[in-house]
């Protein structure tokens, strides 16, 4: 008979600073975990305060909350008789820590700090935690005073230690300790550690989804053992979408694991675990076993307490699910759109919808936040849409019922817009169910471009008309910027005009290319408030919109990826476009997507991006015409690199966002010429022509 333990992981949905909705979320994860007979339960990263609160972390309040949350726990009959972490901030002595506070019936344990920070993507942990560096040392913490009338305790552990329990030992990891090369679960496990719990802040990127699954067999499969995960999900305040998925996993094989996607703001993970189990792995391999006894031993703290269980059957292994790509864009950024849609108090979202691929994918995917939301099992789902809706007993009977409530498209034509354009804008929008509307603005075209006359005596006009490139680009321009304008407009009160309460958000949809080539205007309609594709390419979108196609059989989005990417800002010549996106960008949107990745991924400037380029495209351009291409694109990238400064707040998505105000920290002001760097190029090019007798 083996000795079996059940251990509960936690996804939870925290908001920073919501300490109330916080604490609720955390006890009801605690109260499931007892329910299914789990004796220790783990939760998330900064679980107390939520871990974007960023600057916020240097403010005293928001410590004095996190202790003040940490009492309600100890006090709370729900947290007794199991054994329970949670994530907050504590400063000790001159420096603040992110932490895990192990307690167990009113009593602290220990205090475990993160030894380990994350700097890197959107993370920017040491502009406010210290790494805690005295490895396998632990010292004494002094307890506030309104923690000590609750537990009787001044002083607790610590530092980087273990607890031993009646029947096993725990250690713990939190988030990037996992990821490092010198991860802490080596010397823990070759130190007897079994059960080893990391609390995590993880968000999601495209294709990377099967990373911690891979990470946290390995570690069990190498050294043996119980390692569980327990992630954050959703948006708590920024643009990012954690990723959910928290898993557990036993000698090398998943036993169990939450979904990477869903609205519910609390999932419990459970497993069963036979200790004999990993301990009879453990001695099989004799490499590990010679390892071990020459490993540095941690500071335990015995604990008189099992985590013995009554449940007698293991849990198996499990075969995990991993989404596409595809599925990744449709229920990432839905997510994270309800969770900002829901916490922010709006009533919906208003969308201009041009019948493109990006408007399009963007309704698509609030399209899919509907279905996601029509399908919840969760009465906190449905109890949030009714008060979106201003209707207690609204009982949705399909997702286009719920779309036409929450989401408002509307077709901003001028004389410049296609038939086609309008065409399919529309039967997308019977399709998905949105409330759609139609105009013409071209009279406040007219009016704008009649002011500009009236005060300088001259009228602008296109290029097809004998106007100069300014002239063109401005009465294109003033057209995007109107669309905006109205957009606000009508966002502010078409839910008056429907006599319910509230605004709608403005959505934008500028894909990650356009942006990171600046393809796009300064406050037109891509300057939002949220904008879920800003993170993703057109490549993906496409890909995105062909599954959307066959899953739900929308037909209208067939014809929409056979038209031509424009932006339908100049004259039409005998009905027909005059304008493409590609051609004016004078790059192809694949070309875009390479350019992003080896620019912000792989960390290239203009002439390493050239010399990677030049075999990588061999077959397809010249050296010469590859270095046009290269420096093309970094004049376009210097001149409108400003515009990256007011991007729209997007899901982060995709590895080479070039989104200023968090993910890509470079300068908005060029040398636009770049003339070292090109002639780094040219010399590069007479030398591949030199030696290898390349015909210019």
């Amino acid at each position: 008979m083996g000795k079996k333990i059940t251990v509960a992981a936690s996804t939870l949905n925290q908001l920073a600073l919501d300490f109330d909705g916080n604490l609720n979320r955390i006890l009801q994860s605690i109260s499931v975990a007892k329910q299914n007979q789990a004796t220790y339960r783990s939760g998330p990263e900064l679980e107390i305060s939520g871990y974007s609160c960023e600057d916020h972390f240097f403010e005293s309040d928001t410590h004095l909350h996190c202790w003040q949350v940490l009492v309600e726990l100890l006090k709370n009959p729900i947290c007794q008789g199991i054994m329970i972490d949670v994530g907050m901030p504590i400063r000790h002595r001159t420096a603040v820590y992110n932490c895990r506070v192990i307690f167990l019936d009113k009593k602290i344990i220990l205090i475990r700090p993160k030894l380990l920070m994350c700097d890197d993507g959107n993370y920017r942990e040491t502009r406010w935690f210290t790494p805690w560096r005295k490895l396998q040392e632990i010292e004494e913490y002094y307890l506030p005073h309104i923690v000590s009338k609750v537990t009787g305790q001044d002083r607790v552990p610590f530092g980087d230690a273990v607890i031993a329990t009646l029947d096993t030992c725990i250690g713990y990891e939190i988030c990037e300790e996992l990821w490092n090369p010198q991860s802490s679960h080596i010397p823990m496990r070759l130190d007897g550690v079994e059960l080893v719990l990391n609390s995590s802040g993880s968000y999601m990127e495209l294709r990377k989804a099967n990373i911690v699954d891979d990470l946290v067999t390995s570690a069990t499969f190498k050294c043996g053992g119980c390692y569980v995960f327990s992630n954050l999900r959703g948006c708590d305040g920024q643009r990012t979408f954690f990723n959910g998925g928290s898993l557990i996993a036993v000698n090398g094989n998943i036993v169990a694991k939450a979904q990477q996607f869903s609205l519910k703001e609390v999932e419990v993970t459970c497993a069963t675990v036979d200790l004999e189990d990993i301990r009879s792995y453990r001695t099989s391999r004799r490499s590990l076993c010679s390892l071990s006894n020459t490993s540095k031993s941690y500071p335990r703290v015995n604990v008189n307490y099992s985590l013995a269980s009554k449940v007698q059957a293991s849990s198996p292994p499990i075969q995990v699910q991993v989404h596409s790509p595809e599925e990744e864009i449709a229920y990432g950024p839905a997510c994270w759109l309800w969770d900002y849609l829901r916490r922010s108090g709006q009533g919906g979202f208003f969308l201009p919808l041009s019948g493109g691929v990006d408007s399009s994918s963007t309704a698509c995917i609030i399209y899919t936040m509907c279905h996601m939301i029509y399908h919840s099992d969760d009465n906190q789902v449905l109890a949030d849409v009714r008060k979106m809706v201003g209707n207690p007993k609204f009982t949705p009977q399909s997702p286009q019922e719920i779309c036409n409530m929450l989401f408002v498209t509307c077709y901003l034509g001028t004389e410049n817009s296609s038939l086609e354009t309008k065409e399919r804008a529309t039967q997308l929008s019977k399709q998905i169910g949105s409330y759609h509307l139609s105009f013409n603005m071209d009279a406040i075209v007219q009016t704008v471009i009649s002011v500009f006359t009236n005060v300088t005596g001259l009228t602008p006009r296109f290029r097809i008309h004998g106007g100069t490139e300014r002239e063109s680009l401005a009465l294109q321009n003033i057209q995007a910027r109107l669309r905006m304008v109205l957009s606000y407009f009508f966002a502010q009160l078409m839910l008056w005009v429907r006599g319910r309460q509230g605004g709608l958000l403005v959505v934008g949809s500028a894909n990650v290319d356009e942006s990171l080539r600046g393809y796009l205007t300064k406050y037109d309609c891509s300057s939002a408030d949220v904008n879920p594709i800003g993170g993703i390419s057109k490549k993906d979108l496409k890909l995105f919109l062909r599954y959307m196609s066959t899953r739900f059989r929308f037909s209208s989005l067939d014809s929409i990826l056979e038209a031509p990417p424009t932006a339908e800002l100049e004259p039409l010549q005998d009905g027909k476009l005059t304008q493409t996106d590609e051609a004016d960008m004078g790059m192809t949107y694949d070309e875009l997507n390479t350019f992003g990745v080896l620019r912000k991924t792989h960390n290239c400037g203009p002439y390493s991006m050239f010399c990677k380029l030049v075999p990588q495209w061999s077959g397809e351009y010249t050296p010469e015409e590859v270095a046009d291409k290269v420096k093309h694109f970094f004049r376009c990238y210097a001149i409108n690199r400003h515009k990256m400064t007011v991007l729209t707040p997007s899901v982060h998505v995709e590895s080479y966002s070039p989104d200023d105000n968090r993910f890509d920290h470079r300068q908005f002001l060029y040398n636009v010429r770049w003339p070292w760097q090109f002639r780094a190029i040219d010399n590069e090019v007479k030398e591949i022509v030199r030696t290898k007798g390349v015909s210019v």
